[in-house]
């Protein structure tokens, strides 16, 4: 059915409770500047609104709190190369040595460790960001290969069944390339173009196992999200209980944003170290198939964006 261990990876979360408890912090301070923002604008406008009437008020309300709203995401938009490099790629690091058996250091903490493993392999966050924005790239287009080929095949609810596989694919591409990155940081390359290349490459030639497993683990993930989502209702109503006026039903947008912080601090790793498994086990022994490498340099410029850099790296 699936080929990883849910047990295994549990474990991994365990053994890696630093980088847990980091994504915890930061998933969850967004997720409170989120509320404490949307909320102080909300109170700004409805303060401005109190110069008209009550329609003038909520709407102002409303203005407020959309303000702070989207200046909040416009800062975490800022933050995202950080996120990735620090938050992210570093926890990745520490897996990557844990699931190949490698005993971490014991003179120093593994925060620290993965940092320093992230820092050997991509020495700019800038670089670490742009590889990981052509993985993704790269992998939406083989994606839309799978549905291309599915279209030509004359079998009765073929087409349903690929453009729902599609879908989850979309998501399960948010970890998948995390995935990917795992591998250029296993494979102790000094070229991480060079390597991503390669990921891609041999994810494209093992497209079948990976999408069956990213399937299944997409249903578990946004299972568990919906799950967290309906327990954080209650909680998220009473923290949003004092924002004013029309702002003051937003205990469904503040569970919303609680859900993806517990999603992305919790539920993703879990996700990503199961996607590891199935990835580097199916991969062991295997080389890069030419044929997959020209088929992506024909339909993708990222991935021939990749190549390009591959061939300048030094």
């Amino acid at each position: 059915m699936w080929n990883f261990s849910i047990a295994r990876s549990l474990g991994l979360m365990v053994q890696t409770a630093p980088f847990i408890m980091l994504r915890i912090a930061v998933y969850f301070g967004m997720a409170v500047a989120y509320v404490l923002v949307t909320g102080t604008g909300a109170g700004i406008g409805w303060g401005i609104g109190g110069l008209g009437d009550e329609s003038f008020r909520a709407g102002s309300a409303f203005i407020g709190g959309l303000a702070g709203f989207c200046l909040t995401a416009g800062v975490l938009y800022l933050m995202r190369e950080y996120i990735l490099y620090v938050v992210k790629a570093a926890h990745i690091a520490v897996l990557v040595e844990l699931l190949d058996g490698r005993p971490l250091p014991d003179n120093k903490g593994q925060i620290d460790y993965g940092k320093e493993v992230v820092t050997s392999r991509f020495a700019e966050t800038s670089t670490l960001f742009v590889v990981d924005q052509l993985i993704k790239g790269v992998l939406t287009t083989i994606t839309g290969l799978v549905h291309g080929i599915a279209s030509f095949l004359p079998i009765p609810g073929l087409q349903q069944l690929v453009s729902l596989l599609r879908a989850f694919l979309r998501i399960a591409v948010g970890f998948i390339d995390e995935v990917l990155l795992g591998y250029t940081i296993r494979t102790r390359s000094s070229n991480p173009w060079q390597a991503a290349q390669t990921a891609l490459v041999l994810y494209g030639q093992n497209t079948g196992t990976m999408l069956r497993n990213a399937a299944f683990l997409t249903i578990i993930v946004y299972a568990l999200t919906i799950a967290v989502f309906i327990l954080m209702l209650a909680p998220a109503a009473a923290m949003v209980y004092w924002i004013p006026g029309g702002w003051s039903s937003g205990g469904l947008v503040a569970a919303l944003i609680f859900a993806w912080a517990i999603k992305a601090a919790l539920i993703e790793p879990f996700a990503i170290a199961c996607m590891m498994q199935v990835f580097f086990r199916t991969i062991e022994g295997q080389v890069p198939n030419p044929e997959w490498d020209a088929k992506l340099s024909q339909i993708s410029s990222k991935f021939r964006m990749l190549k390009q850099n591959a061939g300048g790296s030094t």
